[in-house]
């Protein structure tokens, strides 16, 4: 036994010893149970930090690519069109002198080509002003940006549209509309180029052209939205409410939360139910401890009994099996971190590898928006899974080490 070991009180060493399998009175079975719980310990402490940290990836890496043109803040004139966007601007910037702030026409139609024909979303924008609002936008081709003329009826389209419309640069399309009598309406159109956002909701929905083309397209006098992007995305909430309490009930207000709140809601209650099973699985392993030490405690009667007539105490005793069960614990629960974080750190490279192992993708983007699994472990999740399989695996020890310590000394050198 090293110095530092040694320098230990009585019950820490006896309890290293157990952990060690040393002094085990030749009981290797017993030994093995405790490396099994350790290691069931290890495994769900591990399965739930990957878990966690794909839940974050996921959520951080939908966000993102949502807020590449989703804006922070969009305010739409209910019914109409803004008497003066600028005046609008002007109050936005008043709340909040670092905002970006940019004109749009929003409507929906359909498009179609040939025999194929989507839904779509259409945004008309002013392309100088769009890349302050929309990191997707701004990192457009200027030359591809310049097509988007007023009068030419140019359209770029999201690349999953285009390809579901089968259409490419330089090819018509039509776009499908609301008439003022019972026949719809239909205009064409020319794809100007596609632009690939990343998120497949966006890519598959949304076409962008020109607001003065969009205004003529749908009998708009002007501008029916306004775009907001702030400095930090977590601000936008709270602007929006000052901007819809200063605004009135004309103007509907939502931030990029509101936009896709649902699929924020989801993934949170997904999150929650999920860590709620895994943290279950970590308990069955802690306290698999249980056994574990009941079945020492009952192995070890005699060398209890002796240490009772050499003068330890009950809570000695009990001290030693707390111990042993803790030292478990921990043991598992440094190599449940450690794994953890080696498998979230490097899903980049395992993921890949098990897709071509299966011959399959595991990530569908029409179904998970994204096409990888995203991973980002972080210390507010990492640190609550470790301290409380320690909780877990402390409580699993307190029966038996409450049966150790009431054990009769007299009883059990008898029948021993």
């Amino acid at each position: 036994m090293s110095s530092a070991a040694s320098s230990l009180p009585y019950e820490w060493q006896i309890a290293l010893r157990q952990v060690r399998g040393a002094g085990a009175g030749g009981n290797r079975f017993i030994a093995f149970i405790s490396r099994v719980s350790m290691l069931g310990i290890a495994l769900g402490v591990a399965a739930l930090i990957v878990l966690l940290s794909v839940v974050n990836g996921f959520q951080v890496e939908v966000r993102d690519r949502m807020l590449g043109l989703v804006p922070h803040i969009t305010l739409v004139q209910r019914g109409g069109v803004f008497s003066s966007w600028q005046q609008t601007a002007a109050l936005v910037r008043q709340s909040s002198a670092d905002a970006a702030v940019a004109p749009a026409v929003l409507a929906e139609g359909l498009l179609g080509r040939g025999e194929q024909l989507r839904g779509a979303a259409l945004r008309g924008i002013d392309p100088a002003l769009e890349g302050a609002v929309s990191p997707v936008v701004r990192a457009l081709p200027v030359l591809l940006l310049q097509q988007l003329q007023a009068g030419s009826m140019n359209v770029l389209l999201g690349a999953e549209l285009a390809r579901a419309l089968k259409v490419k640069a330089g090819d018509p399309i039509t776009l499908v509309r609301a008439g003022t009598g019972a026949a719809p309406r239909m205009t064409a159109l020319r794809v100007a180029g596609t632009f690939n956002a990343g998120h497949f909701e966006f890519d598959n929905t949304l076409a962008l052209l020109h607001w003065q083309d969009a205004a003529t397209l749908f009998d708009l006098a002007g501008i029916n939205a306004v775009q907001v992007q702030l400095p930090q995305a977590l601000d936008a909430p709270q602007l929006a409410r000052a901007l819809q309490s200063q605004l009135g009930y004309d103007v509907a207000v939502r931030d990029w939360t509101q936009v896709n709140r649902t699929w924020f809601e989801s993934v949170q209650l997904q999150r929650r139910m999920l860590a709620l099973i895994l943290t279950l699985i970590v308990a069955v392993a802690a306290f698999n401890l249980v056994s574990t030490l009941v079945m020492t405690v009952t192995d070890k009667r005699g060398d209890i009994a002796i240490l009772r007539t050499l003068g330890a105490s009950p809570r000695s005793i009990m001290a030693i099996f707390m111990v042993q069960g803790l030292l478990a614990g921990l043991v598992g629960t440094a190599g449940g971190v450690l794994l953890g974080l080696g498998v979230a750190l490097n899903l980049d490279v395992l993921v890949p590898a098990l897709e071509r192992a299966l011959g399959q993708r595991l990530l569908s983007p029409s179904v998970y928006l994204i096409d990888h699994l995203p991973s980002l472990p972080l210390a507010s999740d990492v640190v609550p899974v470790a301290l409380v399989s320690l909780a877990l695996s402390l409580a699993a020890t307190l029966y038996p080490s409450w049966r150790a310590s009431r054990l009769q000394p007299a009883q059990a050198l008898r029948d021993e």
